[in-house]
């Protein structure tokens, strides 16, 4: 590593983003061509360490070598998620407007605790949570401005344990104890999202949550949410409507009837993409 490497991309020095157009090149290049790339390349295990040093830099790197080794490394080992031919999981799902509003996350890099630790961030969660809510047509039992509210999550399985947490509590509060823990049982079909776990009913368990789903992963299959509702209501059971694939979906007027229930629904989970 030479002297003028030592000195390039100090942390956090503003002068540096001036220099950073290559990345904004880099990704817009991949873009292009990411339909020529093949949706899964045929890489061995192991492949990257052969191609990588055994150890970290001891100085950074330059600019033009870090993205000569994403060409050259990086690329050859990725599963093309964003190319309009991948029809695995979920569907092609990054715009510009996403580009930008990660670059000025990163940029404020808060960490939203608390109200008091970002004041700016906690508010617009729950403001833009409500706007989407508006726009799917729930009712004000899920708005903030209302007797609800949200929050923001990495993905849907960390949504899926916070709701699982918060309906098992429930449930233990309403049978006595903790040590009816072992008795809770989980409810939902085969098509799923993989998180659950599928349980029969058994003598002496208890049912607690019941998984609906409106546009599964594998086909796009949709639950009858209002039937789902009312055996909600009769066994008591927390009912979540899981729409991470396809919940985007039901803002368009054409589909919203899907959601005709929604308002028996405990909590409902989706992706914003």
């Amino acid at each position: 590593m030479d002297s003028a490497s030592r000195k390039t991309y100090l942390p956090l020095d503003p002068m540096s983003f001036t220099k950073s157009k290559p990345v904004i090149d880099f990704i817009a290049d991949y873009y292009k061509n990411i339909e020529e790339y093949p949706i899964q390349n045929r890489v061995e295990p192991g492949y990257l360490s052969v191609k990588l040093p055994e150890s970290a830099s001891y100085c950074p790197d330059s600019l033009e070598d870090i993205l000569k080794d994403n060409n050259n490394c990086i690329v050859p080992g990725l599963t093309h998620w964003q190319s309009p031919n991948f029809f695995g999981y979920f569907h092609a799902n990054a715009s510009t407007a996403g580009f930008l509003g990660e670059m000025l996350c990163l940029g404020f890099n808060v960490v939203g605790f608390n109200w008091i630790s970002s004041p700016a961030a906690t508010e617009l969660e729950s403001l833009v949570l409500d706007w989407m809510c508006q726009m799917l047509k729930l009712p004000p039992s899920f708005l903030f401005s209302g007797t609800g509210g949200g929050a923001l999550h990495g993905s849907i399985s960390e949504s899926a344990v916070c709701t699982l947490v918060a309906a098992r509590d429930k449930a233990l509060k309403e049978l006595g104890g903790w040590e009816n823990i072992t008795k809770l049982v989980v409810y939902a079909s085969d098509q799923t999202h993989f998180t659950f776990q599928k349980d029969d009913i058994k003598s002496g368990l208890v049912p607690l949550f019941l998984c609906a789903t409106i546009g599964t992963t594998a086909c796009g299959a949709v639950d009858p949410i209002a039937e789902f509702g009312q055996v909600a209501i009769e066994y008591k059971l927390w009912l979540h409507i899981d729409a991470a694939y396809a919940g985007s979906a039901w803002i368009c007027p054409e589909f919203r009837h899907y959601l005709d229930g929604v308002e028996l629904a405990n909590s409902h989970p989706y992706e914003s993409t």
